[in-house]
């Protein structure tokens, strides 16, 4: 007789909790549909999806990142597409300033809204904004920079590079200058003219062969500006002009090169001037007052639509490239859901199968734990 210990009673009894456990655990693993629900399952498969979800993550926000820099590149192209269409309109105002037609009071009227416009070129520099952000207005002579995040990792940025578009910056050109004191009263004699050689090209101003003349300063200035135009290799490159009672030539070309200017009197072969001169920024004021200022307007408001397709330009190669980055990067983190799930995602049908196994197991053993407590003690 079995007084202390029923051994059938004690084996069923630990199968059924054995096979009770294993189908906890698969009920747990079906219902949350993960294979670790905790270190213990998979210590290693848990470090490594671990560090899966976490790349996962930094690259769906890297994807919300690169949006959100295209949504600022787009905002600043928009402000630039107004700037273009501004500058388009002053080039049109400028050649109809070109045409002598136009009196002092047609060009002055003609200014007025040249004035309107460079204005709403600076105020579309200086509050065209995103996030808070002035995106056209840099910070002093520096372009504004934003480091875009496209990685889930440090060190894997973008940076964008949107220089000022204000008007001294889009009408700013490299201007050098020579000076040298030149008295009042420059005499030209029948076999006597001034020259001007600037970089090895020279001009002259020729005296009339059928009478001796002295020019005023500002007869000086016209005549020598004649013959600076008159040559190809130095119109509109060169300009003289009398400032602070000197003579003056600069360079308007926006070349940053030095200019060696030379100024020779061919009387007596006597040098007016022999200076080598730096280059300096100077903003360029587009102005219609005469048919060759308004002329040279042109050239220069052509030079600041060319500065904003520039940057325009840069802002579309900016937007492609994140448009690519993203789906690089949402392709990476599908790629890598995938790696994730294989590691750490149950198996529905295998784990149903060993569900069914266990619980049919635990059934048994309870029914044989009854049969075991029915045998004779």
């Amino acid at each position: 007789m079995i007084i202390n210990h029923n051994m059938n009673a004690m084996n069923a009894h630990r199968n059924m909790a054995t096979n009770t456990v294993a189908t906890g655990k698969s009920m747990e693993k079906l219902s949350s549909g993960l294979r670790i629900n905790r270190a213990g399952d998979d210590a290693a498969g848990l470090s490594i999806s671990e560090k899966m979800r976490g790349q996962i993550r930094g690259l769906e926000q890297a994807s919300r990142n690169s949006q959100d820099g295209i949504s600022l590149i787009q905002t600043t192209e928009g402000a630039l597409n107004e700037t273009h269409s501004i500058l388009q309109r002053m080039r049109e105002l400028s050649v109809q300033a070109s045409n002598d037609t136009n009196t002092a009071e047609d060009r002055g009227q003609l200014s007025k809204e040249l004035d309107q416009l460079t204005q709403e070129i600076d105020r579309i520099s200086s509050q065209t904004q995103f996030n808070k952000m002035d995106v056209l207005n840099g910070k002093g002579d520096e372009p504004f920079k934003a480091n875009i995040q496209v990685g889930a990792n440090s060190n894997q940025a973008i940076e964008i590079a949107i220089n000022k578009m204000d008007y001294k910056s889009l009408f700013s050109a490299q201007r050098v200058e020579a000076t040298t004191a030149v008295a009042d009263g420059v005499e030209l004699k029948k076999t006597a003219n001034v020259k001007l050689t600037v970089d090895g090209k020279t001009v002259e101003v020729k005296a009339d062969p059928k009478e001796d003349k002295t020019l005023t300063k500002e007869e000086f200035i016209s005549e020598l500006n004649k013959s600076i135009n008159a040559d190809k290799d130095l119109a509109g490159k060169v300009e003289a002009s009398f400032v602070d009672n000197k003579l003056t030539i600069s360079r308007v070309d926006g070349s940053e090169e030095k200019m060696k200017v030379k100024v020779e009197n061919s009387t007596g072969g006597t040098d007016l001037g022999l200076v080598e001169t730096d280059s300096a920024m100077k903003e360029y004021k587009v102005d219609f007052k005469s048919h060759l200022v308004a002329t040279s307007s042109i050239k220069e408001i052509d030079r600041a639509i060319e500065k904003v397709s520039t940057q325009r330009s840069q802002l579309g190669a900016y937007q492609n490239r994140l448009e690519h980055t993203i789906k690089n990067v949402d392709n990476a983190a599908e790629n890598l859901q995938a790696a994730e799930s294989r590691v750490r995602d149950v198996d529905m049908a295998n784990e149903m199968m060993t569900f069914s196994k266990n619980n049919i197991l635990t059934q048994a053993a309870q029914a044989m734990l009854a049969q075991a407590n029915q045998q004779p003690q």
